[in-house]
C-alpha cells in the first residue's frame, strides 16, 4: 500500500458538525455579550438614580443650590455646589451658571451681546465629597459602566435635548429639581431596545429607571407645570 492510501479525507458529515459546533458557540458568545451589555447599562441607570437622590438631599442640607453635571465625552456624572444664590435661566446652556466649557463660554458670550443693560454676576459652582466623590483625589466624577454612553440629556431649562459637551440637572434646597430625562445606551446605540431613561419628577426628586427612550414630559401651560400631580 502506498503512502496516499493511509490519509483519510473530511467527510461532508464531519465537516457540518464542526459548522453546527461553530455556530453554537458563536451564538452563545453574542448572548452573553448582550445579556452583560444590558447588565452594565441597567447598572449605569441605577447610578445615576442614585445620584439624583443624592443630589436632592444635598441642596436640602446644605441649603445650597447643587447640580449634577453629565459629561458626554467622558461618560461621567457629577455633583456640584454652587458658591452663591443661582436663578435658573430659560435656555441657557449651564443654566444661569459661570461657564464651564468653551462651548458654553462661547454661547454665553453670544447671548450677552443680544441682552442691554448690566446682568448678575454669574454663580459658579465647585465639586463636592459626595456620592463617593472624592475631589481631593481627583475623582470629580462617577464613570458609566464600559461600553455605555450618554445617548442625550433633557432637561426643563432647555428647549431641547443636549447631546453632545456637558449637560446639568438643578436641584434647589426646600425640595425641588427640574423635570429631566437621562438616556443612556450600549455604545452609543439610538435603537430603543439598547436604551434605558431615567426620568425624574421635579416636585419629589424621583428619578425612575424605564427601558426605552423616554422623553421628558412636557406641561402643556403654568397650571398643569404647577399642579400636575407627579407618578408614585
Amino acid at each position: 500500500m502506498n503512502g496516499r492510501g493511509r490519509h483519510r479525507g473530511v467527510t461532508l458529515a464531519e465537516v457540518l458538525i464542526v459548522l453546527a459546533i461553530v455556530a453554537v458557540m458563536t451564538a452563545v458568545a453574542i448572548g452573553g455579550s448582550g445579556v452583560a451589555d444590558g447588565s452594565r447599562l441597567r447598572r449605569s441607570a441605577v447610578m445615576i438614580a442614585s445620584a439624583v437622590r443624592v443630589a436632592y438631599s444635598r441642596a436640602n442640607e446644605s441649603s445650597k443650590v447643587v447640580r449634577l453635571v453629565f459629561n458626554f465625552d467622558k461618560r461621567t456624572v457629577a455633583i456640584e455646589e454652587a458658591s452663591t444664590q443661582m436663578y435658573l435661566e430659560k435656555n441657557d446652556r449651564a443654566g444661569g451658571a459661570r461657564a464651564a466649557t468653551e462651548a458654553e463660554r462661547k454661547a454665553q458670550e453670544e447671548a450677552d451681546l443680544i441682552l442691554k443693560g448690566p446682568r448678575a454676576p454669574r454663580p459658579s459652582f465647585r465639586p463636592v465629597k459626595a456620592f463617593g466623590f472624592d475631589p481631593e483625589k481627583g475623582m470629580t466624577g462617577k464613570e458609566l459602566e464600559r461600553n455605555i454612553r450618554f445617548v442625550q440629556i433633557e432637561t426643563a431649562h432647555q428647549d431641547f435635548p443636549q447631546t453632545n459637551d456637558q449637560a446639568y440637572l438643578y436641584f434647589w434646597p426646600g425640595g425641588q429639581t427640574e423635570r429631566a430625562s437621562i438616556q443612556l445606551s450600549v455604545g452609543g446605540s439610538t435603537l430603543d431596545t439598547d436604551i434605558v431613561s431615567v426620568v425624574v419628577s421635579p416636585l419629589t426628586g424621583k428619578a425612575d429607571v424605564k427601558r426605552g427612550a423616554i422623553p421628558m414630559p412636557h406641561p402643556r401651560t403654568d397650571v398643569e407645570e404647577s399642579e400636575r400631580r407627579e407618578d408614585c
